[in-house]
């Protein structure tokens, strides 16, 4: 139950100002709501539980120096909340094929979730989870945690004509990440 808080609060902080809630956003546009959803979570599942193997290996394989890990996972936090300041936006080009896509809405959406998801700070941040977390909670958790975010981008651009305080979503989600970064970091040199 753990893994599950833990990942669903951390990957829908992850997920405020993503480019792939741009990306929803977008979708919703062009397709309903409903199929935006169920693509994304779709998307989502499969992602996260290849990332949740991969944690889970490699929290396997360092089982005997959880203090390493902490360490690890606490610096890749940091990064997170330096990667999350940065922000993210859609360019031009992915844009206007989130608006030009055809084709049935579950494969369209899906397929642009999933690669829009692979190798970004979201995965990266389960695949951090899943090290230290069980995998099954860890994996349904930043599943919930995505898709929730992303729901919430939806209808909060619907509802405010896509003026989201994107600063704010951007320092908040900063924070929250450079606490769980520090908080790993502390439990990781206390622990040696």
């Amino acid at each position: 139950m753990d893994a599950f808080l833990l990942s669903t609060a951390v990957i829908f902080v992850a997920e405020l100002g993503d480019k792939s809630q741009l990306m929803a956003m977008t979708f919703a546009a062009r397709y309903t709501v409903r199929e935006v959803l169920l693509a994304i979570t779709g998307a989502t599942l499969v992602v996260h539980l290849a990332s949740v193997a991969i944690g889970a290996l490699v929290g396997n394989a360092f089982a005997d120096s959880q203090w390493v890990i902490s360490i690890i996972a606490g610096l890749a936090f940091l990064v997170f909340a330096a990667w999350t300041l940065r922000g993210d936006s859609l360019t031009a080009d992915e844009e206007e094929k989130a608006r030009r896509s055809t084709g049935a809405a579950l494969l369209a959406v899906g397929t642009a979730f999933f690669l829009a998801e692979l190798g970004d700070k979201t995965m990266l941040a389960t695949i951090t989870l899943a090290t230290r977390e069980g995998w099954f909670g860890t994996w349904i958790g930043s599943t919930l945690g995505m898709v929730a975010a992303d729901a919430l981008a939806i209808g909060v651009g619907a509802l405010l004509g896509r003026k989201l305080p994107e600063r704010v979503i951007k320092i908040g989600a900063a924070v929250a990440f450079l606490v769980f970064g520090l908080l790993l970091l502390v439990e990781g040199v206390t622990s040696r």
